[in-house]
């Protein structure tokens, strides 16, 4: 074999200084990018325990061959430089990591090095701290005179990312400390994170709004912290815990478990399995307790951190070029195994959404039988080279999906090909796309189903928006109505609605007044009500096709432009050509984007879709929407109702506006002519206050628009 041949699988202990050099080279610049990947794009590839791998075969080459060590060792470095986007911060005291320990005899090795640094016998009693180790986003809080004034995320330990705007929206993180002996200056040092029940929940909210979904609770927290608007983040389910600190002007304590106490006292959250030991086996003992409580925590650990209580000995121990000596992380095995990845569905959301999802040979992980895992998206699938046949390593921890973390190329089998990712929806045969966004010129990671109202995956959602209270507005026709009649067969399509009572007839089903839940007047009057929503404003109709990116204030812009149905029908089937006049004319509407026009054009290039809508003209009469007051003192302007108002409700308030020429926004900017404040109205007014913008009572209301 010559010189030049990997050294990727040879033993250390084998190595020659040449094949040494090469492979800290390697095992820099790939220790480099998975940083990358982890700290600042929040989407590492390979697992916790692979990463753990690499630094300790870096670590025990740089033990043998010293003189070898690289000015860009990942041993001197902490986590990636901090990403664009934020102000960066350099922090007054570092931020570093901990070594790792993966087995008892690790831990009992690390009390034996504590004690031969303090010059300590066995008998001399070394007090350790444990608690569970978070898998979250690190950050330091600093506080001067009581005041939060800086927060900032770990970066590469030197330099963090200034999210101070971000963090005052977590509610656990006091924003004010009112003790008089609380230190002048002080850092708070801790974990932000999310748990398991609201990362479902956020996951299914942005499932729900078209928008992108987060592979675990961690990258859900870092992204949610690192939103460059911190209303977004504020919005997000946000957790911390406390457990340590930065530059201080002076300690309330002379034990970690005594600052624990202090963090608590402030109003910090600190982690309730926190406990003191005063031998190795209680610190295996807390270690295996929090193990066991793992799964029902509600929110991710992947270790627990052992500490030396003392601060007088933290101090004395001191720290290495990337971690302390005083303090250690004992990681939980990976749960995973290797399996065999039989096939890919593509399963279609109710938003339409394509998701792979991986089929596998039943396989135990960590005690639970997993046939499936989830793939995320197309994107993924290229990254990793998934092939039907190849084997596969599966790993599940606490209550997070299944997911394959690596394929093992070498028992790939012979004739595997690339998977091919269907540009058509499985379930109803519409084109599937990948929105391209104008900002970035970036493909969306998500592929969409464009038959909306013909795909039966999706069907009943996009029914119940078709007769929401801003589309038909059907009284008596909510929720559970379409649901009940779309399981009994009667209402598939929007014109079925229009066609209830011939449609019950033609299944031979009974009269809907002898239906369970509805009587003679209930079912007469929900009839009526149908009938009374044939002639809908144009905007109203366009707002219940449920066209991707559509919402109510883009379909009354395009109502308001085209002027009749006909026409507005006409300008769409034309401008599915990119380069017609038609297309060019829609993108220029102020208010119109590139993604707006082209979902328009995606839906109205289907066939099915277009057939759907003509159905739905057969039972139904859109009308043209009045013009607006161009002359009225309000065209132009941009207004935000806040509060509660009293007169006319919010949808009537809008309406109003809108006919007088003006546009009503949902938020308060430097670009806001007029706020109307109701009782309760809060941060809106007084951020229109702060700004400067007018601010005027519903009466005041009233007063200008009757004059």
């Amino acid at each position: 074999m010559s010189g030049k041949s990997s050294v990727r699988g040879l033993p250390v202990e084998a190595m020659s200084e040449d094949e040494a050099r090469r492979e800290l080279a390697r095992l820099a610049r790939e220790i480099a990018a998975h940083d990358e990947r982890y700290y600042q794009d929040d989407d590492p590839e390979i697992s916790d325990a692979a990463y753990d791998a690499l630094r300790a075969r870096n670590e025990a080459i740089e033990a043998r061959f010293p003189a070898l060590v690289r000015a860009d060792s990942p041993g001197r470095k902490v986590g990636a430089a901090p990403a664009g986007g934020f102000e960066k911060v350099r922090h007054a005291a570092p931020m570093l990591s901990l070594d790792n320990a993966f087995d008892d005899e690790d831990v009992r090795e690390f009390d034996a090095r504590i004690r031969r640094f303090l010059g300590l016998g066995a008998g001399d009693v070394v007090a350790m701290t444990a608690e569970p180790k978070i898998d979250g986003l690190s950050v330091s809080l600093r506080y001067k005179r009581g005041a939060l004034v800086m927060a900032a995320t770990r970066g590469d330990g030197i330099e963090g990312e200034n999210v101070t705007a971000n963090i005052r929206t977590i509610k656990e993180i006091p924003l004010e400390i009112l003790d008089e002996e609380f230190p002048d200056p002080f850092e708070v040092r801790g974990e932000v994170f999310m748990g398991h029940a609201e990362f479902t929940a956020l996951n299914a909210a942005q499932e729900q709004g078209g928008q992108k979904t987060f592979a675990n609770p961690r990258n859900a927290a870092a992204g949610s912290l690192r939103q460059l608007d911190p209303a977004i983040t504020a919005t997000r389910p946000l957790r911390f815990f406390a457990y340590a600190w930065g530059e201080a002007g002076s300690l309330p304590a002379t034990t970690q478990t005594g600052m624990c106490e202090a963090f608590k006292g402030w109003g910090f959250p600190v982690n309730p399995l926190l406990r003191r030991c005063e031998r190795v086996d209680e610190m295996l003992d807390a270690y295996r307790d929090i193990a066991r409580a793992r799964a029902g925590l509600g929110y991710d650990i992947d270790g627990v951190v052992y500490k030396v209580d003392r601060l007088d000995w933290q101090q004395r121990l001191g720290f290495r070029s990337r971690s302390p000596r005083w303090a250690i992380a004992h990681k939980f095995p990976a749960e995973r195994a290797v399996s065999i990845l039989r096939d890919i569905e593509i399963q279609v959301g109710r938003t339409g959404a394509l998701t792979p999802v991986a089929k596998l040979e039943p396989v135990t992980v960590g005690g639970v039988v997993v046939r499936n895992a989830t793939l995320h998206n197309e994107d993924e699938i290229a990254r990793k080279d998934l092939r039907i046949g190849d084997h596969v390593v599966v790993q599940r921890a606490g209550d997070v999906i299944p997911q394959i973390v690596e394929v093992l190329a070498d028992r790939r089998p012979a004739g595997a090909t690339p998977y091919r990712f269907p540009k058509t929806c499985p379930v109803c045969g519409s084109h599937a796309v990948r929105e391209i966004n104008p900002k970035t010129g970036k493909a969306d990671v998500v592929r969409r189903c464009t038959g909306g109202l013909i795909c039966s995956a999706q069907v009943v959602e996009r029914l119940k928006h078709f007769v929401s209270r801003n589309a038909f507005d059907i009284e008596g026709l909510g929720t559970r109505q379409v649901e009940l009649f779309h399981e009994k067969g009667v209402v598939r399509s929007p014109a079925d609605i229009f066609h209830l009572a011939e449609r019950i007839k033609a299944k031979g089903l009974a009269p809907l007044e002898e239906w369970e839940g509805f009587g003679e007047v209930s079912a007469r009057n929900l009839f009526a009500a149908i009938d009374e929503r044939r002639g809908v404003g144009l905007d109203r109709f366009i707002f219940a096709l449920g066209i991707r990116h559509i919402g109510e204030t883009t379909a009354r812009l395009l109502a308001r432009t085209y002027g009749s149905c006909d026409v507005f029908l006409s300008a769409m089937h034309e401008s599915t050509d990119p380069q017609s006049a038609a297309h060019g004319e829609l993108v220029a509407i102020d208010g119109i984007g590139e993604a707006a026009a082209s979902a328009l054009a995606e839906f109205f290039r289907e066939p099915h879709n277009m057939a759907v809508v003509e159905e739905l003209l057969q039972a139904v009469r859109p009308a043209p929407l009045e013009a607006a007051d161009t002359q009225s003192p309000l065209a132009g302007k941009t207004l935000v109702f806040t509060g509660s108002l009293e007169r006319m409700t919010r949808a009537e308030a809008k309406a109003k506006a809108e006919s007088l020429g003006a546009k009503v926004s949902g938020s308060v900017s430097s670009k806001t002519d007029l706020v109307i404040a109701g009782p309760g109205a809060g941060s809106k007014r007084k951020k229109a206050e702060s700004l400067g913008v007018r601010v005027i009572s519903e009466d005041g209301w009233f007063d200008l628009i009757t004059r």
